[in-house]
């Protein structure tokens, strides 16, 4: 009977820097580029990469359980959801890891906190006006920090001593070129404006994918986004934020919508990245998981513990599962309702930076979450 067992497929166990192996360490002032997706709404984790192997899932959540077990299963526990076929196809190529059973030092369940944590990486709600990407950007070459956020205006995870820009297409009609014209030319007498305007328009030059598509999908959204950061100008932290996960009610299909749109928008960057894929390391991450039993209305309310994705062409010898898992049996569950956090987040992403970047691990987790202990 399980009750409580480790689990890294192909690998040691540990979140330490061997927890990643595959990621390549490069020598300072490459090319390296980082992607952060926030799932804005606490996504279920345990739909996400499905405990298939543990009995007690099954049990807690009966035919929404056997419906997961429909995805491609990774190894004898984790099963993979039916809409993340291109992750599938990641995980397969060792280009995909996943963790499981992991959160921020919050424990409380407002999405409004808990998402500023996760952006701010401290350790009680607002109690830093910086984020840990912003900080990032800190530990990089001069030339490689570079932050974008799509996004209306820069979030929290990107402000730091480092100034970041956002970009968000506007859903407004194209400008003529005269009147864009004459706009460069009252621009042109300021130089801070002029400065703005010039970056604007390399911003709208290199994202390439018309406004109203980016703003529909994933796929266009990728593309997009890649737009943005393929060049030798272009963007090396990238935020992009991911609405939909607060799964209530009818959980199964809205789910379902919002994985198949996540998993086009990592396939698209893949594709759209071409050979900076190999440059690349995308991360995963939601403000907190869902409950384990359903409720009345077939969804989830808000839980503790989730899961969290890495992808990229530097997980050369990726493919792994990192997940302490600590049972789902009612005795073994977060105050009887939620998988309990085994793994912390802030130890997770500085981890994984620090290999990507080949940046000194202690000094980047740190740098990245001072607060953490």
């Amino acid at each position: 009977m399980l009750n409580r067992r480790c689990f890294v497929t192909s690998g040691a166990l540990g979140l330490g820097v061997a927890a990643f192996p595959g990621v390549g360490w490069a020598a300072p002032g490459t090319d390296k580029k980082f992607v952060f997706i926030i799932q804005r709404g606490a996504a279920d984790g345990l739909a996400t990469l499905a405990p298939t192997g543990d009995l007690d899932f099954l049990r807690a959540r009966g035919d929404l359980a056997a419906d997961a077990a429909t995805g491609v299963k990774l190894d004898d526990m984790f099963t993979l959801h039916p809409a993340l076929t291109e992750s599938a196809k990641l995980f397969a190529l060792k280009q995909a890891s996943f963790a499981h059973a992991i959160a921020s030092g919050y424990r409380e369940r407002s999405h409004f906190d808990a998402q500023n944590i996760l952006e701010s990486g401290g350790d009680r709600p607002y109690g830093r006006d910086d984020g840990w990407l912003g900080r990032l950007l800190t530990l990089l070459p001069r030339e490689g920090a570079k932050g974008l956020a799509v996004a209306p205006a820069v979030p929290l995870a990107l402000r730091g001593p480092i100034a970041a820009n956002s970009y968000a297409p506007s859903r407004m009609p194209n400008a003529n070129s005269d009147l864009m014209t004459r706009l460069t030319n009252l621009y042109a007498e300021d130089a801070q404006l002029s400065a703005l305007w010039s970056g604007a328009q390399a911003a709208e030059a290199m994202a390439g994918a018309p406004a109203d598509q980016a703003l529909r999908g994933g796929k266009a959204l990728g593309q997009m986004t890649a737009g943005l950061m393929n060049g030798p100008n272009g963007a090396r932290v990238v935020m992009l934020e991911a609405n939909g996960w607060d799964t209530h009610f009818q959980q199964k299909g809205r789910l379902n919508a919002a994985l198949g749109q996540l998993d086009a928008l990592v396939g698209s960057l893949r594709d759209t990245l071409g050979s900076e894929w190999s440059n690349t390391l995308v991360m995963v991450a939601t403000e907190f998981g869902r409950t384990v039993a359903f409720n009345g209305t077939g969804g989830t309310d808000h839980g503790t513990a989730s899961a969290a994705m890495l992808f990229g062409g530097s997980l050369t010898n990726g493919g792994k599962i990192v997940a302490d898992w600590p049972g789902l049996k009612v005795s073994q569950l977060y105050e009887g309702r939620d998988l309990k956090p085994t793994t912390r987040f802030e130890q997770f992403a500085s981890d994984a930076l620090a290999q990507h970047f080949s940046l000194d691990p202690v000094r980047t987790r740190r740098a990245l979450f001072p607060d953490f202990a």
